[in-house]
């Protein structure tokens, strides 16, 4: 009896221990794979039926899936990203040009008015000669071109590991569209857990992860609708072009929406239309800003039985603690908490007493 002890705890431990190791491997992925369950959960009910009408080909449809979410997703911010890094390169280009050919004078020629008056102003103020700017230019030019080259090298890395990972959750993402049944079956047979609880769990987390990606792709609409009438009014340059830009960058947290007002305000500022650029500021931090923390908090709650002052502090502390995956990791821990809860009560709380017996009736 003693060894049959000492046995399954050095089991017990061996589990310990290969959960760990499994974890250090796990780790380089981790964000990938779990974009790649929550990805592969929202979109399961669609891969089934797409599966039926291709004849039962789930490969194939894992694969237009995956087509699908390249499209709809990752192309268009990998070409935003690489649109700004080429306007700034190009205008980088042109500053560089425009001083070695005609100096500070030819540049400051080609700023906006108000932004000419302001240089000729500090200028006057520092009395600055022009030769003596020209060579102070040139030597930060010189000076910062090592940072500007590691700077350069950064930005690289971080687009080849944004690359890497983003490969890792569509090659997760395909084969969890295909064998995601046959996961789940597995984890249930091989779960401590009653027959049905670790499904119910599953299926919890699956309700949470689709009611979170589509409060927030609605949510980004939103922001861009609102973005655009403020662009409107504005009269900002290309306004629709602006909107759609709010939309992409809605979807990401760590930027949000307000950026685009306030760099379409900074336009504004330069061009000389100075109310409008306070405007613009205004309407993007208080209408734009907070229809993130409005409208998100009230969709999330319609596809879960869960109070909205609940998913509201869900989506900020997972944000605060997890970065931007943290909005979806906040309520999906919420709801796991009392999805236990729930399950706790309902197969091992304790029975409810029985009534007790009406007393005789005297005779």
């Amino acid at each position: 009896m003693a060894s049959d002890l000492v046995a399954r705890r050095v089991f017990v431990g061996l589990i310990v221990l290969s959960i760990l190791l499994l974890a250090l491997i796990v780790q380089p992925f981790a964000k990938g794979f779990f974009l790649a369950a929550v990805l592969a959960g929202t979109l399961y009910g669609i891969h089934k039926k797409l599966t039926r009408g291709l004849r039962n080909r789930p490969n194939l449809s894992a694969g237009i899936i995956c087509f699908g979410v390249i499209i709809a997703l990752l192309l268009p911010l990998t070409g935003f990203t690489a649109f700004l890094i080429s306007e700034a390169a190009a205008g980088m280009r042109f500053i560089q040009g425009t001083m070695k050919a005609e100096g500070v004078e030819g540049l400051k020629e080609r700023l906006p008015g108000p932004v000419r008056n302001l240089s000729d102003k500090l200028m006057e103020r520092f009395q600055v000669e022009e030769m003596q700017l020209d060579e102070k230019f040139q030597e930060q030019v010189s000076a910062q071109g090592g940072t500007a080259a590691k700077a350069v090298t950064g930005v690289v890395a971080a687009t080849g590991s944004f690359a890497f990972q983003t490969v890792m959750m569509l090659i997760a993402f395909y084969f969890l569209l295909v064998e995601g049944q046959q996961l789940v079956n597995w984890l249930e047979s091989v779960s401590p857990l009653k027959r049905g609880q670790t499904v119910e769990i599953l299926r919890e987390f699956r309700l949470v992860a689709t009611s979170v990606l589509v409060s927030s792709v609605a949510t980004a609409g939103v922001q861009a609708v609102a973005a655009l009438v403020g662009y409107l009014i504005a009269r900002v340059p290309v306004p629709f072009f602006f909107a759609a830009v709010t939309f992409f960058l809605a979807l990401i947290p760590a930027i949000g929406a307000a950026v685009v007002c306030f760099a379409a305000a900074g336009i504004l500022l330069v061009t000389g239309h100075q109310w409008m650029a306070l405007f613009l500021a205004v309407w993007g931090v208080v209408v734009v800003g907070l229809v993130d923390n409005i409208v998100k908090p009230l969709l999330v709650k319609r596809g879960l039985d869960m109070h909205g002052a609940i998913v509201f502090f869900a989506l900020l502390g997972g944000l605060a603690v997890f970065g931007t995956v943290g909005l979806l990791l906040g309520p999906l821990i919420v709801s796991f908490f009392l999805a236990l809860i729930r399950i706790y009560e309902r197969d091992y709380g304790r029975p409810s007493a029985k009534p007790a017996d009406p007393p005789t009736p005297p005779t």
